[in-house]
């Protein structure tokens, strides 16, 4: 992706405006060519190359949520994406024991897990709450990791799989239905040295019935968890662990129907700043 490249902007607006609503837009989003998105109330902006914007296609997206009473387009031009993300992005620590940081971070102590990180425009540096608590349940499963096989599902960046490789496991595949993250996550992995161990498609869950795995990472929108959570289960080895996010607490009670439903039980749960992380294993 080009630093020069010209953008179109959407400006979509919420009424009433809702944290929910924007993520929900934004994954609805997401399976279009739309690769950026920032969150101004009661603005979702959304962002994608010129050359990709179809007017009719936003239509057909908001045409299912009365929320987003309207939006207008208006061409970025000459915005260099990588510099802005530059300025923005600190290094983060995990527990003392993650850190995630960019080439262009200095002086970063190093802890027992580094990962080096260039996300382009995909989601996934590890700031968000969300992806925090994923990395830290997954030091608490460490052993269940090491020498066994790891799904990321909705990967991003890949950062999950990436400390999945770095904490020792067999084998990571590592998914995601945005080409951007799907491409992102296979330099990232590869920057990492851990380019062997991980392997990257651009797709949605139905590309996971062909393998099965011991550990499935999903930090995902909690309606698509929901939705694909029979598939997950039927994925999953038997004693496998499960750690799902991308929702907040107030979604804690459907996503854990969901996944008891499905034949899971309940390990642990992790919480920070309103979000939610579940732990599952299947019997």
């Amino acid at each position: 992706m080009l630093d020069s490249e010209q953008y179109i902007e959407v400006a979509i607006r919420l009424e009433p405006f809702s944290e929910e609503m924007a993520e929900i837009l934004t994954a609805e989003l997401s399976e279009l060519p739309y690769d950026s998105f920032v969150t101004e109330e009661p603005f979702l902006k959304a962002y994608i190359p010129m050359q990709e914007y179809r007017a009719g296609d936003v239509k057909v997206v908001l045409s299912g949520y009365p929320q987003a009473v309207s939006f207008e387009a208006a061409l970025v031009q000459g915005r260099n994406w990588n510099r802005e993300w530059e300025e923005n992005f600190k290094p983060i620590v995990v527990d003392g024991t993650v850190t995630v940081k960019a080439s262009f971070n200095k002086k970063v102590p190093k802890t027992r897990f580094n990962i080096w990180i260039d996300p382009k425009m995909a989601f996934g540096t590890g700031s968000h709450d969300t992806t925090y608590m994923m990395m830290s349940g997954m030091l608490g499963i460490e052993p269940s990791i090491k020498k066994h096989t790891v799904l990321d599902m909705g990967c991003g960046t890949a950062i999950l799989g990436i400390l999945a490789a770095k904490m020792g496991a067999k084998r990571v595949f590592a998914v995601d239905i945005d080409a951007v993250a799907a491409r992102s996550a296979w330099g990232n992995a590869r920057w990492n040295r851990v380019g062997t161990r991980v392997e990257t498609a651009c797709g949605d869950a139905s590309l996971l019935q062909m393998n099965s795995y011991d550990v499935i990472l999903a930090n995902i929108h909690r309606n698509i968890l929901i939705e694909d959570m029979p598939t997950y289960v039927r994925c999953l080895r038997r004693r496998g662990h499960i750690l799902l996010s991308g929702f907040y607490e107030d979604d804690i009670g459907p996503v854990s129907e969901s996944a008891i439903a499905n034949g899971l039980e309940a390990e642990g749960r992790l919480l920070r700043n309103g979000w939610a992380c579940l732990h599952f294993r299947k019997p």
